[in-house]
């Protein structure tokens, strides 16, 4: 009997022997996939990873009749532009303040919308989602021209209605104070409604059974949002978090610089690092200056994306992206 008992757990421990399959046999199996990732791979590559050997301009004095590779290496030179410039701390402020302001207001609207769209009927879905997502495919030329609809300083509507209620009109943009709200208004307009239908997929995937058992005892709506909506999306929340904070560093060049008509009294508070390269790139034509503050910013935004990520993932593991 022992014997037989030996031979029985020998038996059950002895692990079957797989094959690993080598990657010729894996590439053929998967052959369908990659065929389709094949056109979008190549688009990435050529658009994404191939400029990136463009990176070495930030560290020469470029010149076209001698090229990328035959222009002389001036190292750290080109970063001076930017950081001995007179505006280096006013554009770096409006940077930052303005991408966190955008990624809160939009982050705290879009979540609060998508709630309410998840309230509503299937009826009505429709119909609320369509001029909510219609913004986001504008370009900023076309907003710009509906905000200078807007505020234009004789025919604008905002002036005609002030005029009616008897308040003085304002040339909105000869003004600086102004624009900060402006800018958030307009951001938000344009942009919030891709954020809320993406955490509205978010919700529709929730059990169903969770807010039945809410209901049942007796949980009231704000309840079911903060203890269950909420709670059950929050990876996606803590990812999109993560993948705009990497943004921050990097203002949104368009909202910039065609919704203020790029008005040189308006800079105080609507100039960001983006305009402000682009505007010395265009009188200065130096390409070696504007690569090294493009480097600047793609550096920073990678060191805010990890330490963002290592921030979730201290607070809860699961919500971290690795």
């Amino acid at each position: 009997m022992p014997e037989l008992i030996v031979k029985k757990k020998s038996l059950i421990n002895k692990k079957p022997l797989v094959k690993k399959k080598s990657h010729w046999t894996r590439i053929k199996q998967n052959g369908e996939l990659l065929f389709l990732f094949l056109p979008g791979g190549l688009l990435l590559f050529i658009f994404a990873y191939l400029p990136m050997f463009g990176v070495v301009i930030a560290f020469k004095d470029f010149r076209y009749d001698l090229g990328i590779w035959g222009s002389e290496w001036v190292g750290f030179k080109n970063f001076e532009f930017f950081f001995v410039s007179n505006h280096a701390w006013r554009i770096t402020r409006n940077t930052l303040l303005y991408e966190s302001g955008y990624l809160i207001l939009t982050t705290f609207s879009a979540l609060a919308l998508a709630i309410l769209l998840n309230e509503i009927g299937k009826k009505w879905l429709k119909v609320y989602q369509t001029p909510l997502f219609i913004p986001y495919f504008l370009s900023w030329v076309v907003v710009s021209y509906l905000t200078y609809a807007f505020l234009d300083h004789q025919l604008g509507f905002l002036n005609r209605a002030l005029d009616v209620f008897g308040i003085a009109q304002h040339k909105w943009y000869l003004e600086a104070k102004v624009w900060p709200y402006i800018l958030n208004v307009v951001q938000l307009w344009k942009n919030i409604g891709f954020s809320t239908l993406v955490y509205f997929a978010g919700i529709v995937g929730i059990n169903q059974e969770y807010y039945e058992a809410a209901r049942m005892d007796g949980a009231s709506r704000w309840q079911m949002a903060t203890r269950i909506t909420i709670p059950m999306i929050s990876s996606l929340i803590a990812v999109l978090i993560i993948l705009s904070v990497g943004n921050i560093f990097r203002g949104d060049f368009g909202l910039h610089y065609f919704i203020p008509q790029n008005s040189g009294l308006t800079f105080p508070t609507t100039d960001i690092i983006d305009t402000y390269v682009y505007r010395a790139l265009i009188d200065l034509g130096d390409i070696g200056m504007s690569s090294a503050v493009g480097l600047f910013q793609s550096f920073v935004g990678l060191v805010l994306v990890v330490a963002a990520n290592s921030v979730v993932r201290k607070i809860n593991d699961e919500n971290s992206l690795w």
